[in-house]
């Protein structure tokens, strides 16, 4: 994907200004940084370019989120190597825990440049052409928000209201009326979230689909709602959101696993993800450098991880090429993100296992005996231990093998309210979370509490 200098600028300061919705951040400072007008369809690529550009940030999608959903978990820990992450790890993070309120700023800035591309009505060019941009705006949206609700929605959290507690604030303009935007509740943000998955859906064309796929298409949309609904546990949506991309990409077969994360290009099983080259990189704070770098390398791997048995024998994903043990013996996730400098791995946000394994679990209820037939062509497909039996537990089982260190494991399990187990009382860990606790739900950042007047702490934090 391209980078447009004038655009990243843009996103880069939005980044830093927008998160408040605060007057004194965004007029006149911002408004004086940004192009006057988009007026033509070139115009209009560049803001949307710039939306992706923040997106695949190391404090957004290019590391931290992955981090967050990873080491809140069972699968890996901060092993205070450099010192990053360890208030994440342990669960034991304040309102103004700097990673937090980075996260939150990049999503919120993300937001700014589609917005401003929405509200915008009269553009010169291909009508179709600049629908389909439109299109995938309102789709960056949609996923930004999601990703706003699971971290910091309360709807984990025991006595908040389950559904109906706090959510996120929707941000659906860049000025004017929304300045200040409360929070609304966790239905509220969901519903928001399909509607501009609809919306994506009608201004889109499936012959403008992006093939390098680094940009939001028909089939990201549709996996998004999917994604989204398994969360919710919403599986007749999940079924449908499923439907509509199944048998439009290959599961990757065993014998291409490890190669496919490592090539440059995006593989057959990839639907999304965000473009990280050679020369436009998250450098040493990319994701790869957390995993196993030498100055960085924080992350480490919990033991026991699941075993051998599990796994079975001959399964890529338990290969020494895919996880392992370094030189200083530390068990590491080897295989996901392994290039070294110039860390030049784009971001794998969707893959079509995931959809397969969605897919499964929407058909538990209704269908059993083809929701077995999915699961077990992930496995089969990493010569992997196959099951006689399609149920939740057989469903999460195979999601944490498959979706390893992809930033899953948390949300696959306060999804489906259970509680976090601590596998190595040894390690400086969280030491096992019950569902419903306060810290299932990120703090907002103080930052966001003093300036917008609109909003509020959750439960269990001080500003």
């Amino acid at each position: 994907m391209k980078k447009y200098s004038i655009v990243a600028l843009v996103a880069i300061i939005t980044a830093s200004l927008f998160v408040s919705c605060s007057k004194d951040s965004l007029e006149p400072t911002l408004a004086d940084r940004l192009p006057a007008e988009i007026l033509l369809e070139e115009d209009l690529r560049q803001y949307i370019d710039g939306s992706y550009n923040i997106m695949v940030d190391y404090r957004y999608w290019g590391r931290n989120i992955i981090i967050a959903g990873e080491v809140r978990a069972d699968n890996v820990y901060a092993n205070l190597n450099s010192g990053r992450f360890i208030a994440m790890s342990q669960m034991n993070y304040n309102s103004q825990n700097g990673d937090i309120n980075e996260m939150m700023q990049y999503m919120y800035g993300s937001l700014a440049n589609v917005n401003i591309a929405l509200s915008t009505e009269e553009i010169e060019g291909d009508e179709t052409a600049i629908n389909h941009m439109k299109g995938e705006a309102y789709a960056i949206r949609a996923l930004v928000h999601f990703d706003l609700v699971r971290l910091f929605g309360q709807q984990h959290v025991a006595g908040q209201g389950g559904m109906n507690s706090l959510g996120v604030s929707y941000m659906t303009s860049f000025k004017g009326d929304e300045v200040y935007v409360p929070r609304s509740s966790v239905e509220e943000v969901k519903q928001f979230i399909y509607n501009d998955l609809d919306s994506a859906l009608s201004h889109m064309s499936t012959s403008l689909n992006d093939p390098s796929k680094v940009r939001m298409t028909t089939q990201a949309v549709h996996a998004i709602r999917s994604r989204v609904a398994t969360y919710f546990r919403e599986y007749d949506v999940a079924r449908t959101a499923s439907q509509a991309i199944m048998g439009q990409y290959q599961i990757t077969p065993a014998n291409n696993v490890v190669s496919s994360w490592s090539q440059t290009t995006p593989s057959s099983s990839s639907i999304f993800e965000l473009a990280v080259t050679d020369i436009d990189n998250n450098g040493i704070d990319g994701i790869g450098n957390i995993y196993r770098g030498n100055a960085y390398g924080d992350i480490q791997v919990l033991e026991p991880f699941p075993t051998d048995a599990e796994f079975g024998p001959n399964d890529v994903r338990n290969s020494a090429a895919m996880i392992g043990y370094d030189s200083n013996n530390r068990l590491r996730n080897l295989g996901k993100y392994p290039m070294g400098a110039p860390y030049s791995d784009n971001i794998k946000v969707i893959r079509y296992e995931e959809i397969v394994l969605n897919y499964a679990e929407a058909l538990l209820e209704t269908n059993p005996a083809e929701a077995l037939v999915h699961l077990n062509s992930i496995a089969s497909n990493r010569n992997g231990t196959t099951y006689t039996e399609a149920n939740i537990d057989n469903i999460l089982k195979e999601r944490r093998k498959e979706l390893a260190f992809e930033g899953f494991r948390f949300d696959d399990l306060v999804r489906t309210g259970r509680n976090i187990p601590n596998l190595d009382p040894n390690v400086p860990h969280h030491g096992g979370k019950q569902y419903g606790d306060t810290y299932l739900a990120l703090p907002i950042p103080n930052r966001e509490i003093r300036t917008n007047p609109f909003t509020s702490q959750n439960e269990g934090y001080t500003n």
